[in-house]
């Protein structure tokens, strides 16, 4: 007997979506979006690292200088992680005499800059804290003056552009105000950090000291990258926190909020559970941690971790780097997990992937070592023999019906299921002809390679490279062979008409000098996966 906890589902808008089954064997994006005329910042998932769950207000430049460090000896870089983020407290309570923020030299003496250089430096992305309305949270609990952007949002945007910052952490920290007016004000800010022509991942939280607004509104994806889906999480399995209530959630409460938002997500759109709590002061046990870590990337969640990472175990380096359970967060699909069978305290989670694959997660939430059992039916394959791969343990094995597995209390049993035939692999990279602009040696030239497919849908990626001379802006044409269609893209804008497709650099993209090269990518729809195509690049 499945107990009652979907208890956000009368309050989403889209209530028509939610009975829909987890539809068969995994293919293309559901719904074909249409291609955005600015650049994507987020393509997919965020991967990095905050302040807050460890540090609170306690930070400064050399810390996160050093956290930065550790991110690359760590080898989190190299997996993925990219965001080095500088939570609440970094700021003065006052504005300067032109109206601009500024850092507590106490604790950024050398300014907000030349930490961003520093953090850019290491190859990683710079982000920062900032709220939409009068106040931070540290300046609303603490009863201090506020600086947030509320009026100030095209100033504060472009001292951010300025700054070199990457990456806009935007909470709504007070009481006041319905969904619909929270949007309209984070779109301001949105618009804002869209103007300044620097490619800007904007992640809002409606939900801090007021009531949980997230589940009951399905257009957060037009005003923001990512949006919380509760408010803060702890670092706990449960608090009992009845969503809808101001209250901070457990690791439990946090998967029945999220479950019926699925639709939502979609690359470049993310539902945020909040931020990782794997490391964080010990307060989860090692069983937790990797269920924490495999429900979030189930989720094609942003992976932010809060951790120490200076100084932290090889068991929570080992939960944050598993690569196998990264590809599920960062796979292109980019959907997120229905939970498809529900019996009490046992879970059965399933999310397609983009080479054919399921990835299926038998969750325990109660005490007790348990059985859990699917079958292929139910995570959405069809019959046949099939491989997998525990992503924790490494065991492989086959399938021709059931997944099973002894389930500790509080764990997961986390597998990669690959229809039989094996994964389809990716065409090889391909180099394709390019036409020269009015300079003899090659005003620009352009490659394809195809970075992912999966049944009925691929993801490229095109490099644009100038020749002998500088090029302020190009543009690549071509035709698909077959008549597949592009579906989404990012780092340009992309139009098509009929079989004809041209992409022009967007403003962020700037004059690329003589041998330079930037890169843009897609989501293609239709078969066969094209492994060439004839590219032309002009200079414009």
């Amino acid at each position: 007997m499945s107990r009652p906890r979907r208890w956000v589902i009368a309050a989403v808008a889209f209530t028509a979506t939610l009975g829909a089954a987890f539809v068969g064997v995994p293919g293309a994006p559901a719904t074909a979006e249409p291609v955005p005329t600015v650049q994507e910042p987020a393509p997919l998932p965020p991967l990095g690292w905050n302040s807050w769950n460890t540090f609170y207000c306690n930070i400064n430049e050399t810390m996160i200088r050093q956290t930065a460090d550790a991110m690359v000896s760590s080898g989190m870089a190299a997996a993925g992680y990219q965001y080095v983020v500088v939570d609440d407290c970094w700021m003065q309570d006052r504005r300067d005499s032109s109206g601009n923020l500024q850092a507590r030299t106490d604790r950024f003496p050398s300014g907000m800059k030349a930490l961003g250089d520093y953090i850019h430096s290491k190859g990683l992305k710079f982000g920062i804290y900032h709220a939409p309305r009068e106040k931070t949270c540290n300046q609303y609990f603490s009863n201090l003056p506020g600086t947030s952007s509320y009026g100030y949002e095209t100033r504060d945007a472009n001292l951010f552009a300025s700054w070199g910052v990457d990456f806009v952490k935007h909470d709504w920290c007070d009481p006041r105000d319905n969904a619909q007016t929270q949007a309209a004000v984070f779109k301001k800010f949105q618009d804002a950090l869209k103007a300044t022509g620097r490619p800007i991942v904007l992640s809002i939280n409606p939900n801090s000291a007021h009531s949980n607004t997230a589940p009951t509104y399905s257009g957060w994806g037009a005003v923001s990258d990512m949006w919380r889906t509760s408010e803060d999480l702890s670092a706990s399995w449960s608090t009992g926190c009845a969503p809808s209530n101001d209250c901070f959630v457990g690791i439990t409460e946090a998967l029945d909020i999220i479950e019926p938002m699925r639709e939502w997500t979609k690359p470049g759109q993310y539902n945020d559970p909040d931020m990782l709590m794997v490391g964080v002061r010990n307060a989860l046990t090692a069983t937790e941690n990797r269920s924490h870590q495999s429900m979030w990337a189930m989720f094609s969640a942003p992976l932010i971790a809060g951790n120490d990472l200076r100084n932290m175990s090889a068991d929570v380096r080992a939960i944050l780097t598993n690569r196998d359970v990264l590809a599920l967060d960062q796979d292109p699909l980019v959907r997120q997990a229905d939970r498809v069978r529900d019996d009490g305290n046992l879970e059965v989670w399933a999310k397609p992937l983009a080479d054919g694959s399921v990835a299926v997660a038998l969750l325990n939430r109660g005490t007790g070592t348990q059985r859990i059992t699917t079958n292929l039916a139910q995570v959405g394959l069809r019959s046949g023999t099939h491989t997998y791969k525990e992503l924790w343990t490494g065991a492989t094995g086959t399938t021709t019906g059931d997944i099973s597995a002894q389930v500790v209390s509080h764990g997961v049993a986390l597998y990669r299921v690959t229809p039989s035939g094996g994964t389809p692999s990716s065409p090889p990279v391909s180099s394709a002809p390019s036409s020269t602009g009015p300079d003899p040696a090659g005003a620009c030239s352009a490659t394809y390679t195809v970075t992912g497919q999966w049944n009925g849908g691929f993801q490229g990626e095109v490099k644009v490279t100038a020749g002998s001379r500088p090029v302020s802006s190009w543009q690549v044409s071509w035709s698909f062979p077959n008549g597949q269609t592009i579906t989404q893209a990012w780092n340009a804008r992309v139009t098509s008409s009929g079989s004809a497709i041209t992409a022009t650099n967007v403003d962020y993209n700037g004059t690329l000098g003589s041998g330079a090269s930037a890169s843009f990518g897609f989501l293609g729809a239709g078969s066969p996966v094209p492994t060439s195509l004839n590219l032309t690049c002009t200079a414009t």
